[in-house]
Parts: structure tokens; C-alpha cells; sequence
């Protein structure tokens, strides 16, 4: 590449940086306000009468849920000279119900980084995972994800 950005050094410096942990405290009222702003009716997830006599023995969290925690993301080590980004996508990975009364804690670690050439010019692709950890020490969820800088 003509004009590359990064350098073996950025992308040494980049690779395995990790983000402050992201906490939320999981409320009942907060996991049926989000199934029902999301149009899920699912009484798992939002009819604690019939969530009780269900699989889960009560209320748990739909798998999007966890988006409510916002952007969990680690800094990068250098000043980033691109201002416009695009979600390339995430894969999700759930282990663990996530249900009323779980603190939640959610790290974002920096996989790769690499940079390619595209009709706009140069982008800069970072595959991140986020590890969302709950108070028993179990990762209920991991969410891989691709962003674009450019």
C-alpha cells in the first residue's frame, strides 16, 4: 500500500488494549421496559407470573439486551485521523441467562487491526470482543465485532 497509516508499531502498540470495564446493574423492570420497547412479547422476558413456571424459573434478559449496555470499546494508542466509522457487523455468543438482580461487566479487548484501500480511500478495519461478565464470575455473553474507520 502506497500510503499506508499504520505501522508495525501501532499495530503492536493496538492489539490486546482493553477497554475500562462497563457496569449495569440488571433490574427486572428494566428487562420488561426493553422487551416491550423492542415489540418482543415473550413472556420470558416480560410476565413474571409465567416466566416463573417457564424453563427459566423466571424472568431473564432477551439476548439483545446487552446492547442497552451501550459501546464498550478500548482506546486506541494513537490519535485516529479518520472521523467517519461504520459497524462491519458482530457475532454473538450467549453462555449464561442473564436475569434481575446480575451486575453486569462489560470489557472490550482489540483483537486485530488492519487497513486496506477502498474507493473512499484508506480504511482502518478493527475486529474488537466485548466479554460481558456477571457477578459470579461467568461470561454470560461475547460479542465479536468488525469497525471501519475511514
Amino acid at each position: 500500500m502506497a500510503n499506508a497509516f499504520l505501522t508495525d508499531e501501532m499495530i503492536k502498540d493496538t492489539i490486546g488494549k482493553q477497554s475500562s470495564p462497563v457496569r449495569l446493574n440488571v433490574e427486572a423492570g428494566a428487562i420488561i421496559k426493553f422487551a416491550q420497547a423492542i415489540g418482543d412479547p415473550n413472556p420470558l422476558w416480560n410476565d413474571e407470573a409465567s416466566a416463573r413456571s417457564g424453563p427459566n424459573g423466571g424472568i431473564v434478559a432477551p439476548p439483545t439486551f446487552l446492547r442497552s449496555l451501550g459501546q464498550v470499546r478500548a482506546d486506541f494508542p494513537f490519535d485516529m485521523p479518520f472521523d467517519r466509522a461504520l459497524d462491519g457487523g458482530s457475532d454473538w455468543e450467549y453462555f449464561f441467562h442473564v436475569r434481575p438482580g446480575d451486575n453486569i461487566t462489560a470489557t472490550a479487548t482489540i483483537l486485530d487491526i488492519t487497513e486496506r484501500e477502498g474507493r473512499l480511500g484508506t480504511m482502518i478495519f478493527t475486529k474488537t470482543i466485548v466479554e460481558y461478565e456477571n457477578q459470579l464470575g461467568q461470561i454470560v455473553a461475547t460479542q465479536t465485532n468488525t469497525s471501519i474507520r475511514y
